[in-house]
């Protein structure tokens, strides 16, 4: 075994060898103090990384996940329950049922990638008008969860408009006139019969205050239903249901 060789001693002993041969004293201690001046430089510092800082931050970790993930969590907003309470917002003024939220990349163990690059947004956003009227809705889909897809933005977003446009809003919930009240496992129920396709698995609903407010659907990559991972559900015993 090669033991390592401490330049700094062998150094500091020649020095002291020096210093006696000449018979200087104020010689060796003006040495000693140079090397430790010069040893008292080195500590603490570390070579700066190639963003600027001495480790990795959250954005580096962030871009580990880039296109890393188990599934899509496609979100259809019940858009008369954010309109009553938003009813300023550009996407309120058609009154539309279900509207798209986002679709969002997901893991099977309930955590999920956000934020992972800092990756300008579509060149012409107004081209996604019809599933995003608000603009700044759009870049902060893509911003959060469109930078995790793996996908250029225009890959990101038609994916996002053939996702929406492949599920089937059921009539009866589309054709209401007053507010009605549903167990949610029944209003689960009429999706998966206008969408024979899609299995209960890969349906959850979500609620606030007991009112509906989304429906989502778990697909794989290539938009193929599949069971979802751990993703909250509402536990309401009924859910109220405003009108478009």
């Amino acid at each position: 075994m090669h033991s390592e060789i401490n330049t700094g001693s062998i150094f500091f002993y020649l020095l002291w060898y020096s210093a006696s041969c000449m018979k200087n004293a104020t010689l060796f201690l003006f040495a000693v103090l140079l090397l430790l001046a010069a040893d008292g430089c080195k500590v603490g510092t570390k070579p700066p990384s190639a963003s600027g800082g001495t480790a990795a931050g959250p954005e580096t970790v962030a871009k580990s996940h880039h296109g890393n993930f188990d599934y899509y969590l496609l979100n259809l907003s019940w858009s008369p329950e954010y309109c009553h309470f938003n009813r300023s917002a550009r996407e309120c003024a058609v009154r539309s049922a279900f509207v798209l939220h986002g679709l969002w990349p997901q893991n099977t163990s309930g955590a999920y990638p956000q934020n992972c690059s800092g990756a300008r947004g579509p060149a012409n956003p107004a081209e996604y008008s019809d599933i995003y009227p608000d603009a700044g809705l759009l870049e902060h889909e893509w911003r959060t969860h469109g930078t995790c897809s793996g996908l250029s933005p225009d890959e990101f977003f038609s994916t996002a408009r053939r996702a929406a446009q492949s599920i089937t809003i059921p009539p009866e919930l589309t054709g209401i006139t007053k507010q009605i009240s549903m167990p949610p496992e029944q209003i689960l129920s009429l999706f998966t019969a206008a969408n024979p396709g899609i299995p209960r698995s890969s349906l959850v609903l979500s609620c606030g205050n007991n009112y509906l407010t989304a429906i989502e659907v778990c697909l794989d990559p290539s938009l193929r239903p599949t069971a979802c991972g751990e993703v909250r559900s509402c536990r309401a015993n009924t859910v109220r249901i405003t009108p478009p």
